[in-house]
């Protein structure tokens, strides 16, 4: 029989139902998990389950949206922590959540321990308290299955999770959770010490500390800090003070002050002393985001700043000359040479930026080993947890390791006996490939990678692609698979891309056994590129553009019969033709947060990917043959989910919509997408691949393009759609009901092709398209009515 320590997490409890613990329980939700969520019972009357009931509808309202898909809340059961602790009895995990009350804490523990089987673990999400207080007087058994499991919010879209053993905690229960949180949350795990506010929040929080000070003493305003720290530093476009407003001005209060009294020895620990502009922001109540208003302030289209000078609003400030400094930096797509430029910038911009770094970087190498051995956990933390770039090590050596060292060292900044032992071995980086320098240790060692993790050039075979052009370039990924990948701005398809996209299938089917598509930067595919398609229609070369057209759709088409499996790996942003590839492939493994959908609309056009044909033909090809099934019901929702550019705000919600499958993967980490997508098309082949048959449907026809034209003609009556949102709309209308003879026969793939075809062209010479198109190039937004 297996020990309950060796098998999997299969049911959590919460307990404490606040922001943070809400967020965890619909997280677990979203990963399929059981959970028991409580709280304490109202102390004013009411219902007993109000607060955790209450919860579970604010997640339900939440944005952004805490759940993947809205039927994920089912998975979460309510109640309180007077009357139904005993539910906790039947779970493998149990995570406290309540307030930061050490009293409190202990109390609840004593209470689990007597009721819980003595394998079930019991874990804190504090980040101020320490395991030794909170298991003080509970047995030794309750402390081999205790620990700190630290998430960061909102724990759907935040990778970090620290993990803190105790003295005692069993090396069972730690693998049981690092696995639990690695293998089903899709977390990133980081071990960090007992000490306060672990890794994450000890170094982000000393980063944005220094930042908000020096600011004062340079004279500088929150728009110059926060161009200088944001994208051009490698950090979020939110930088330090937006930053500051999303996670809201008392959380950023209450864990600098927690910083500042429990950090006694540390020698930065005037630094998270809260300035005092920012004490008269917390107690007037000017908390960021929550309270609609911190150091920014919607007014109108524009922001209004809090000036921390005169504690009062005023229009959008700064420095005109720094913004064009570090806008210029930010165009670098490389992090490792923008950060460099930054620093090499001549002026204010340049020196804040060193100092800023300088400091951060130095109190980083200081604080090992006291919160951690190990300098990639220390990187690791800051990129999953506060979306840095590139981490505090990471940056040093973009910066390079000895010229960054030897100019600490000219102004004064302290650095640890370590990194001096580093500079006098002559060694030339914090990592070289899959080495790592070990501060304990003082010398280099192999990294702890997990293969999983491999990036597509590290999987690529050989010294040069199979197949290049401008747009795209195929490699040899080894075990029989070919990998594409786009090289195109926001991975836009193009001319180039259509052509590869004929070639490598072609290739595949005569040289590999599978062939998965996979591209890097921030979007999987924003679609079309547009300006092709402005200039054919401004030109009119209509007979050019249907030909670009069918290039792509038959692109499309030839993929999906291809006698080798495809398998598309959709991350991110999946829109228009970036979807529409995904129905061109037998297979689809999407990251977890997967943006997908169809907006054609926006810019005045319909999908001309095959996109239409294919979103219809997904819903239909669940029906089984023989059933006598209405087509118009199949025909309005595809009609809705375009012409409303629905789009799915998670690869869950893709499938709910019917854009994915229901057997298509997911992928909770992002970091092992390629190595799952490949395993998938390996899977398909290994399993006797054969490609599907070309299907026919018999559609509305003219009876349904009449039903839908009458709602739409209500639509514009009622000013709620333009006489130009109509024609679109009847355009798709015709496409999806096969036609007005669609309803006399079952309408091949060609025939929808065709109509697809001809409605995209018009629609292309409508001067009210070519001006949406032309907005959307110039803006980079949809133009509404």
């Amino acid at each position: 029989m297996v020990g309950r320590m060796t098998a999997p997490i299969r049911r959590v409890a919460v307990l404490g139902a606040g922001v943070m613990g809400s967020g965890i329980a619909a997280h677990c939700a979203n990963a399929g998990i059981p959970v028991v969520l409580l709280d304490i019972v109202p102390p004013k009357g009411g219902p007993r389950n109000a607060f955790a009931d209450g919860a579970l509808d604010k997640l339900k309202k939440s944005k952004p949206a805490a759940f993947m898909h809205a039927r994920n809340a089912i998975l979460i059961q309510t109640g309180n922590l007077e009357d139904d602790l005993e539910k906790t009895k039947d779970c493998d995990l149990i995570i406290e959540a309540i307030i930061e009350r050490l009293d409190i804490k202990q109390a609840l523990f004593e209470r689990l321990e007597k009721l819980n089987d003595p394998d079930t673990i019991v874990a804190s999400n504090t980040s101020g308290l320490r395991i030794v207080d909170m298991v003080q007087g509970r047995s030794d058994q309750f402390k081999k299955n205790f620990m700190i499991t630290h998430f960061f919010n909102p724990p759907r879209y935040m990778k970090l999770l620290e993990l803190v053993a105790g003295p005692d905690t069993s090396a069972e229960a730690k693998q049981r959770v690092e696995g639990f949180g690695r293998e089903v949350l899709g977390k990133g795990i980081v071990w960090a010490k007992d000490t306060p506010n672990f890794i994450g929040n000890r170094i982000g929080l000393q980063s944005m500390m220094t930042t908000i000070h020096l600011m004062i003493e340079r004279g500088l305003t929150p728009e110059d800090v926060d161009s200088i720290t944001g994208i051009a530093m490698a950090h979020p476009k939110s930088a330090t003070f937006r930053t500051a407003d999303v996670v809201g001005l008392d959380t950023v209060g209450h864990v600098a002050s927690n910083c500042y009294n429990t950090l006694t020895t540390d020698e930065d620990r005037e630094v998270f002393k809260t300035p005092a502009y920012i004490t008269t922001m917390i107690e007037k109540g000017i908390l960021g985001d929550k309270t609609k208003g911190g150091f920014y302030k919607k007014a109108g289209d524009g922001l209004m700043t809090l000036d921390p000078k005169t504690g009062e609003y005023r229009g959008k400030g700064g420095d005109a000359e720094i913004a064009k400094a570090t806008k210029s930096v930010a165009k670098t797509e490389d992090p490792r040479e923008r950060v460099k430029k930054l620093v090499a910038t001549p002026g204010p911009v340049g020196d804040f930026a060193w100092t800023v770094l300088s400091r951060s970087l130095a109190y980083a190498a200081r604080r090992i080993p006291e919160i951690t051995e190990s300098i990639e956990a220390i990187d690791n933390a800051m990129k999953w947890g506060y979306g840095w770039e590139l981490g505090p090590f990471e940056t040093w050596d973009a910066l390079g390791f000895a010229e960054t060292y030897d100019r600490m060292k000219k102004d004064g900044v302290a650095l640890p006996a370590w990194v001096d032992n580093m500079k006098a071995a002559k060694v030339a980086s914090f990592y070289a490939d899959t080495k790592i320098w070990e501060p304990q240790r003082g010398d280099v060692a192999a990294r702890q990678l997990d293969p999983r993790e491999a990036s597509f050039e590290v999987l690529r075979k050989g010294g040069a692609p199979v197949l290049k052009n401008s747009g795209a370039e195929a490699w040899d990924l080894g075990d029989g698979i070919l990998g594409l990948t786009y090289k195109t701005k926001a991975n836009s398809i193009d001319a180039d891309v259509i052509k590869i996209l004929h070639d490598a299938t072609a290739r595949a089917e005569r040289e590999f056994r599978g062939m998965v598509i996979w591209n890097q930067g921030e979007f999987f595919s924003v679609g079309a590129n547009l300006f092709a398609v402005v200039v054919a229609a401004g030109q009119k070369q209509w007979d050019q553009l249907r030909e670009m057209v069918r290039g792509y759709q038959y692109a499309t088409q030839r993929m999906k019969y291809s006698t080798v499996p495809i398998v598309a790996a959709p991350y991110n942003m999946t829109l228009g033709g970036g979807l529409e590839l995904c129905w061109g492939c037998d297979a689809v493994q999407a990251a977890a947060e997967t943006y997908s959908g169809l907006v054609e609309v926006g810019v005045g056009l319909i999908p001309g990917g095959a996109g239409t044909m294919n979103m219809l033909w997904r819903s239909l090809e669940a029906v089984p043959e023989g059933v006598d099934v209405d087509t118009y019901a199949f025909v309005t929702q595809t009609f809705k989910n375009i012409a409303l550019a629905k789009v799915a705000t998670s690869a869950e919600e893709a499938k709910a919509f019917g854009y994915f499958r229901p057997t298509d993967g997911v992928s909770f980490d992002r970091a092992r997408q390629l190595h799952e997508t490949k395993q998938r098309a390996m899977g398909l082949a290994n399993a006797g691949y054969h490609p599907p048959a070309p299907r026919a449907y018999k559609l509305p026809g003219e009876s349904g393009i009449a039903t839908i034209k009458m709602m739409v003609n209500t639509l514009v009556a009622g000013g709620y759609a333009s006489e130009h949102d109509a024609k679109i709309a009847m355009k798709l209308a015709t496409v999806l009901c096969g036609g007005s003879s669609g309803g006399t026969h079952a309408v091949t793939e060609d025939e929808m092709l065709e109509l697809e075809r001809e409605a995209f062209v018009s629609l292309c010479g409508e001067p009210l398209s070519q001006a949406r198109m032309q907005y959307m190039l110039q803006n980079n937004k949809p133009l509404r009515n």
